[in-house]
C-alpha cells in the first residue's frame, strides 16, 4: 500500500512538470514600465537611500541555530557518508551535524528536522530593543531572514505551513522586523534562500550507508513532510538551482506572496538571478508594484550576478577588486552565519576596516549579527557593535551619502596580491598596513580613511597641482591638522601626537574653490 502511494505520488510530480512548462509563460505579475528582459531591466535607476546607506545588518536567523552547531544544519545532520565532488567518491567521513544530531537528538530517520522546528521558541526575542540598538550603531538600513533553505518561512504564509506564525515561535518575525524597522525609520529588506533550496535539501531523502540504522529511510522520505523537504529531485538535477519547473514556479509563487505582503524596500536572493524568464519576471513585478505604489522606483533587488543595471550585485564574503561603475553589496557575518557554541567573531576594527574598503568602491555593507536561538545576542557580540557604534558617531560623516573618489585607495593593499573573496571578489578581511589609505568623496570634500595608525607623516599621492588644499581635520579632533602641499599637489598631513583609542583614522579636506 504504502509502495503504491509512492509511486502515484511521483507520477504526479511528473504530470506536474509536463503541466507547469505551459504555465511559466503565464505568470501574474503587475503590470507597468519594465518588462520580464534584461534591455526591460536595465532602465532601473538606484535608489539615493540606498546608495546613501552604505551600512546595513541582517538578521540571519532562524531554527537551524537550535542546535548551536552554525551554518547548514538542516542538510548537514542528513549526510552519514560525505561526498567528495573533486573524486567523484564517498569518503567514508560523517558529517559532525550528523554525529552531532545523532548524540542529542537520535537518528534522522526518526528524528529530522522537521523535529527540530518546535524546538526554536525565540523567547527572548524583542525585535525593537535590536532595532534601537543597530540604529544606534550606524545601520541605515535592516534585512530580515526570509526563508534560509531549510524551506521554513519566517512570515505568516498562506501558501507554505511551515512558517514561524504557524509553529515554533507563533509569530510573524518578518512582520515585527518590519513594525520595528519603521518606527526606527529604516528601510527594511527581506532575503529569500528558497530557489536554492530544492537541491540543497536532498541528503535528506537519503539513507545511512552503514551501520545498524543502513537503508533505513530519512524522515524526508516519508508523504506527510514533503512540502518541508521538496521531493526528490531527477538525477539530472544537481545545480545550485534546480531544473524543475513545478519547483521554479513554486518559488515564484512564494516570494511573490512575500512582496506583496510586505512590500519590502529590500529583497536578497543567495543565488545568481534564479530560473531565467522566471526570475526576471519576479524582478519586473517587485519594480512595477513599487512604481505603482510610490511612483518612483525606490526598491533594491540584489542577487550574485553581474547586474550591468539590472538590480544591486550581491558579494557573499568577498569585495569588489575596484570601483564598481554600479552600486553594489557585500553580505557578510559577525561570525558564523547561524549560532554556533564558541564561535570566532570578527572584531570592531576588522569591521571598520571592511566597511571602508567597500564603501570606497561604491560599495555597501549588509553584516550578519549573529542571533542566539532565544533570540537575543551575546555580550561578546554587543560589546563589538559598541565599538562600532563609537567609530561611526565619530567618522559616520565620511561614509553616508559619500561617492568614491577618483581612486578607492592607496598603498600596498592596492597592489600587493590579495586572498580571493569565498565566492567573488577579494577577500573581505585582510590584513593593512600603516600606509594603506582609501577615500571617499562629499560635497567636494575628499575623505581619507588611515586604515592603521601611521608611524610617520601620511603622504597622499593622487591630489593634482589643480587642487589647492584649504584645510585639513582629523574627524573627532577639535584642533586642525597641520599639513604641505607639494608642487605635484601630493599631500603630507603631520600626523598626530597621540591617536584615537580606534584603529582607522579619517581625515576631512577641503579644497579652495
Amino acid at each position: 500500500m504504502k509502495i503504491c502511494k509512492v509511486v502515484l505520488s511521483l507520477s504526479l510530480l511528473f504530470v506536474g512538470v509536463q503541466l507547469s512548462v505551459a504555465q511559466i509563460d503565464n505568470l501574474p505579475m503587475t503590470k507597468g514600465k519594465f518588462e520580464p528582459t534584461d534591455e526591460s531591466l536595465q532602465q532601473y535607476q538606484y535608489p539615493e537611500w540606498f546608495r546613501d546607506a552604505k551600512f546595513g545588518i541582517w538578521a540571519h536567523w532562524g531554527p537551524q541555530s537550535v542546535p548551536r552547531q552554525g551554518d547548514w544544519y538542516a542538510r548537514n545532520m542528513y549526510i552519514q557518508d560525505k561526498y567528495d565532488s573533486k573524486t567523484k567518491q564517498y569518503t567514508g567521513v560523517s558529517d559532525a551535524d550528523y554525529i552531532d544530531h545523532l548524540k542529542r537528538y537520535g537518528h534522522p530517520s526518526k528524528f529530522g528536522y522537521k523535529d527540530i522546528i518546535p524546538l526554536w521558541k525565540a523567547q527572548r526575542f524583542n525585535p525593537e530593543k535590536l532595532m534601537k540598538l543597530y540604529k544606534e550603531v550606524g545601520a541605515r538600513y535592516f534585512v530580515s531572514m526570509g526563508t534560509h533553505h531549510d524551506d521554513f518561512f519566517l512570515w505568516n504564509s498562506k501558501l507554505n505551513r511551515w512558517n514561524a506564525a504557524n509553529m515554533g515561535p507563533k509569530r510573524d518575525i518578518v512582520g515585527e522586523w518590519q513594525k520595528a524597522a519603521k518606527k526606527e525609520g529604516l528601510p527594511f529588506g527581506v532575503s529569500e534562500h528558497l530557489a536554492a533550496s530544492y537541491t540543497w535539501y536532498q541528503p535528506a531523502h537519503s539513507a545511512d550507508k552503514t551501520g545498524p540504522m543502513a537503508g533505513v529511510p530519512y524522515d524526508a522520505n516519508d508523504p506527510k513532510y514533503a512540502d518541508l523537504y521538496h521531493g526528490k529531485a531527477a538525477p539530472d538535477d544537481t545545480g545550485w538551482l534546480t531544473n524543475n519547473p513545478v519547483w521554479q514556479r513554486e518559488w515564484y509563487d512564494r516570494i511573490k506572496e512575500l512582496i506583496d505582503m510586505y512590500h519590502p524596500d529590500l529583497l536578497y536572493s543567495d543565488s545568481a538571478l534564479p530560473f531565467g524568464d522566471v526570475g526576471r519576471t519576479l524582478i519586473a513585478h517587485y519594480y512595477n508594484q513599487d512604481l505603482q505604489r510610490n511612483k518612483k522606483t525606490s526598491v533594491v533587488y540584489t542577487c550574485k550576478e553581474k547586474s550591468n543595471g539590472r538590480f544591486v550585485r550581491d558579494m557573499e564574503r568577498g569585495v569588489s577588486e575596484g570601483i564598481s561603475p554600479y552600486p553594489w553589496q557585500t553580505d557578510t557575518s559577525i561570525g558564523d552565519w547561524f549560532y554556533r557554541t564558541g564561535q570566532e567573531y570578527k572584531t570592531s576594527t576588522q569591521i571598520i576596516q571592511m566597511l571602508v574598503d567597500i564603501v570606497s568602491k561604491n560599495g555597501n555593507l549588509l553584516l550578519n549579527v549573529v542571533q542566539t536561538p532565544e533570540g537575543d545576542l551575546e555580550d561578546d557580540v554587543i560589546y563589538i557593535l559598541k565599538d562600532l557604534e563609537k567609530w561611526m558617531k565619530i567618522n559616520g560623516e565620511a561614509i553616508y551619502g559619500t561617492r568614491p573618489w577618483c581612486v578607492y585607495g592607496e598603498g600596498p593593499s592596492t597592489v600587493k596580491p590579495q586572498q580571493k573573496g569565498t565566492f567573488v571578489g577579494l577577500k573581505d578581511v585582510r590584513l593593512y598596513e600603516s600606509t594603506d589609505l582609501r577615500f571617499t568623496t562629499k560635497n567636494g570634500k575628499l575623505y581619507a580613511f588611515v586604515m592603521e595608525h601611521p608611524t610617520g607623516d601620511i603622504h597622499i599621492k593622487h591630489i593634482t597641482d589643480t587642487q589647492i588644499v584649504k584645510k585639513v581635520r582629523l574627524l573627532g579632533s577639535k584642533t586642525l591638522s597641520d599639513f604641505r602641499q607639494n608642487t605635484d599637489g601630493s599631500l603630507i598631513i603631520v600626523s598626530p601626537k597621540t591617536f584615537p583609542d580606534y584603529h582607522v583614522l579619517v581625515y576631512e579636506i577641503e579644497f579652495k574653490q
